[in-house]
């Protein structure tokens, strides 16, 4: 029998259950892919549903980005005098400089494999890349696309004069009508707008203040998930993992195992406090938290309420993850004295 103590949270979960959970999606999903604006700095727009090239279409409805917004394809991520960080499910990374426009024109899944096509209207934008499996991954800024097959980090730059894209490490495929050059790292590739003969390849600029800033966003990142995933114990990478690190702390929830709870909360806090519900066309209805810790804990697992824990604390190991079921539901675990409660929410 459920204790009655478990049904507030156990309503709780079946909200949090709405997106996939830290295994990995399956391949029959399409466009259901997990990918976030996990950072956003100064002034972010983005329009859910261009046609063509969203700066030459009058028509193009902008809104404000605010962060955890789910990306989905189709969408348009602009940036005036501020700077935006998208995060893949896979751990591959996307940063925006001032004044850029970067096009999300193909997000989908196939037969397991995740394609990503991203066109680089106009700006600079640095990227890193870390493909599993048969994934494919490429940005395409005036007269070429660049592909990256392997792990890699590149930047490229788009202007009305022309386009260059910078090897930072690893490699990359450039591909200019019927030509491919191979960039290795420390080398950079230069084209001229409507310009045919072949490419400049020389040496990387000088770094500048956007690519350090890129650098130790990566390295941050990097670490943090790595610190808040030995608390899982799930091989799996899971984005927005990193800000739990940062913005809260793990402890032990007795027979729940490890929970997490954001810094600074009292036992009247609620995990529904700041942020909104919105309709995604991928998942339903979905919490869009305001919070800079707020991606994990609604997308993966789910939040529980035990007074002697303190209230609520978010609980996400290897044994209470959102798994998809075969029907394309997901289930989500709860465990108290012994008894597992199961429920499932479409």
């Amino acid at each position: 029998m459920i204790s009655r103590r478990l049904i507030p949270s156990l309503l709780l979960i079946l909200f949090c259950a709405l997106w996939a959970g830290v295994a990995p999606v399956a391949a029959d999903s399409s466009h259901a892919r997990i990918i976030r604006l996990s950072l956003v700095q100064g002034d972010v727009r983005f329009t859910r549903d261009s046609h063509g090239d969203p700066l030459a279409d009058s028509k193009t409805a902008w809104e404000t980005a605010e962060l955890n917004l789910p990306i989905r394809q189709g969408y348009v991520l602009a940036t005036d005098q501020g700077r935006a960080e998208v995060e893949f499910e896979n751990g591959a990374m996307a940063f925006l400089k001032e004044n850029t426009v970067l096009e999300f024109y193909d997000l989908s899944l196939k037969d397991g494999a995740r394609n990503t096509r991203l066109i680089l209207r106009q700006g600079s934008a640095a990227f890193y890349v870390n493909p599993a499996g048969d994934d494919y991954f490429s940005v395409t800024g005036g007269d070429f696309t660049v592909e990256a097959n392997g792990r890699s980090s590149f930047r490229l730059d788009n202007f009305d004069d022309g386009s260059t894209v910078q090897t930072l490490k690893g490699h990359v495929t450039v591909l200019h009508k019927d030509k491919t050059s191979r960039i290795e790292k420390g080398q950079a590739l230069s084209m001229k707008a409507g310009d045919d003969s072949s490419p400049d390849i020389g040496r990387l600029a000088a770094e500048d203040d956007f690519d350090r800033w890129v650098s130790g966003r990566i390295d941050a990142v990097s670490t943090a998930t790595n610190a808040a995933l030995q608390y899982t114990n799930t091989p799996y990478y899971a984005s927005g993992f990193a800000d739990l690190f940062t913005y809260g702390a793990f402890s032990s929830c007795g027979g729940y195992g490890l929970g997490w709870r954001p810094f600074g909360v009292g036992a009247g806090w609620s995990p529904f406090s700041t942020g909104q519900w919105m309709w995604d066309t991928g998942f339903g209805w979905t919490w869009m938290s305001s919070q800079p810790w707020g991606w994990a804990p609604y997308h993966y697992g789910g939040w529980l309420f035990d007074a002697g824990c303190g209230g609520w604390f978010y609980w996400c190991s290897s044994s209470a993850p959102a798994l998809p079921t075969g029907d394309g539901r997901f289930r989500s675990h709860q465990r108290q004295g012994g008894h597992r409660a199961d429920s499932s929410a479409r």
